[in-house]
């Protein structure tokens, strides 16, 4: 048994120290609020991009892209995600949206809060930042 957790643990370090050695590790996340709203957010290619604003979806506002990304530099990543502040329906939370750094270059992110089927109605707030990935 002892063999076998020895063979284990140095195996275990063996492919750490070749992650680490190959640059395989993953990308401290970037996050984002609506403090940094107006701001200039640098990324490296690969690294995520985590945007959190507050937003209450059951008044039929929720956060979405305003204007297309150039998806070669910045992508969505998955579906936006809400976390309420507390159990109590309707009640308010925030909105996660997350991004991934693609290649490099320099594109404007701009999110509005609005209700889908508003088209014609400025939105109730926006966030907009400059990304560039490195």
């Amino acid at each position: 048994m002892l063999n076998n957790g020895f063979t284990f643990i140095a195996l275990l370090t063996l492919l750490v120290a070749l992650a680490v050695a190959t640059g395989c590790r993953p990308q401290q996340e970037v996050k984002a609020s609506i403090d940094d709203d107006g701001r200039e957010m640098q990324l490296k290619k690969g690294q995520p991009l985590v945007v959190t604003l507050e937003a209450n979806p059951t008044t039929g506002y929720t956060w979405e892209v305003a204007e297309p990304l150039d998806e070669q530099v910045l992508r969505q990543a998955g579906e936006p995600e809400f976390k309420p502040e507390s159990d109590l329906a309707g009640a308010g939370g925030v909105q996660i949206l997350r991004f991934e750094a693609v290649n490099a270059g320099q594109t404007a992110l701009k999110l509005a809060y609005r209700r889908s089927w508003e088209k014609d109605v400025e939105p109730l707030n926006t966030f907009s930042i400059q990304v560039i990935v490195r």
